[in-house]
C-alpha cells in the first residue's frame, strides 16, 4: 500500500516537495469510510506525476474509485497536480476559487454548510478565510479528523499569504477553529496540509492565536521605534527566525502592517 492509514477514515501520501515552506511535503488526503468503493481526495498536490499516479494507485489498492477532489486553497503546492489527477480519475474537483473547479460552474465551489458525502463518509465544508481568502478545512464528524490544509500546520506555524490572504480573517478563522475544537463535537485531531498530525488541537490553535497576537505586538512597536519598511521589520522583529524563511516573513508582516492600518 502506498497510502498510510492514519485513522479508520483518513489515509496520507506524502508528496516529495520537501522544504522550508512545505516541510516533509505535501500531505494528499485519502477520505474513505471503512469498506467502501468510493473515496474523496482532498489536495492532489504539485504536478508531480510520480505522487499522482501513488494517489490513484493507492485508491485502487483500497478497490475505491475516486468520486471527488477537494482543494483546501489554490497554492500550487496543494492544486497544481489537481486538473491532471481528476482527468486520471474521471472525478470533479471543488475549490472555493472557480479557477480550479471542474467543472467551473458554481455546484462545484465550497460554501459554509456544504456537506460532501461518499458512501457513508460524510464531510463538512468550515470557511477558515485568512492564510489565503480560499481558505477551507474539512470536518469529518464520524472519525473526529478535522483537515486544516494550510490554516495550521503540524509543526512550527503558519503565514498569512499576503496578499492573497489577511490577518484580520485569519484570526477570527482561528478563534473560531479554538472554539469548534473546544465545543462538544469531538475533534479528537487536525490532519494537516503540511507535517505531522496534531492530537492537541485546543492547545495548538490557543497556542497560534497567542503567537499571531505577540508577533503583531512586534510589529507595532517595530513601527513605533523607526522600522518603517517590510523589510527593516523582518530584519528586527524576525532575527531570530532562519533567514531562509525571511521572504515568507516578509509577507505575514505586510500582512500584520494592512491589518495595523485599518
Amino acid at each position: 500500500m502506498t497510502a498510510e492509514q492514519v485513522t479508520a477514515y483518513a489515509s496520507r501520501v506524502l508528496a516529495a516537495n520537501p522544504g522550508p515552506m512545505t516541510l516533509e511535503g505535501t500531505n494528499t488526503w485519502i477520505l474513505r469510510a471503512p469498506d467502501a468503493d468510493t473515496a474523496v481526495v482532498v489536495d492532489p498536490g504539485p504536478m508531480l506525476v510520480d505522487h499522482l499516479q501513488a494517489v490513484l494507485d493507492a485508491v485502487a489498492e483500497y478497490g475505491c474509485s475516486v468520486s471527488t477532489v477537494l482543494l483546501t486553497h489554490g497554492h500550487f503546492d496543494h492544486s497544481e497536480g489537481a486538473a491532471w489527477f481528476a482527468s486520471q480519475a474521471n472525478a470533479p474537483v471543488r475549490s472555493v476559487d472557480p479557477a480550479f473547479r471542474i467543472p467551473t460552474d458554481h455546484a462545484h465551489g465550497l460554501n459554509e454548510g456544504d456537506v460532501i458525502t461518499s458512501g457513508d463518509l460524510r464531510i463538512e465544508v468550515l470557511p477558515t478565510p485568512g492564510h489565503t481568502m480560499d481558505s477551507v478545512c474539512f470536518w469529518l464528524p464520524q472519525d473526529g479528523s478535522l483537515l486544516t490544509g494550510d490554516t495550521v500546520l503540524g509543526r512550527g506555524t503558519s503565514v498569512v499569504a499576503h496578499p492573497d490572504g489577511a490577518l484580520g480573517p485569519y484570526l477570527e478563522s482561528l478563534e473560531s477553529l479554538r472554539a469548534f475544537a473546544n465545543s462538544p463535537a469531538g475533534v479528537e485531531r487536525l490532519l494537516p496540509g503540511h507535517g505531522p498530525v496534531i492530537t492537541d488541537p485546543g492547545a495548538v490553535l490557543t497556542h497560534y492565536l497567542n503567537h499571531r497576537k505577540e508577533r503583531l505586538d512586534q510589529v507595532r512597536t517595530a513601527v513605533a521605534d523607526g522600522y518603517t519598511t517590510p523589510e527593516a521589520i523582518v530584519q528586527h522583529v524576525y532575527a531570530d527566525v532562519d533567514p531562509i524563511l525571511w521572504p515568507a516573513a516578509e509577507r505575514s508582516v505586510r500582512a500584520q502592517l494592512d491589518y495595523l492600518d485599518d
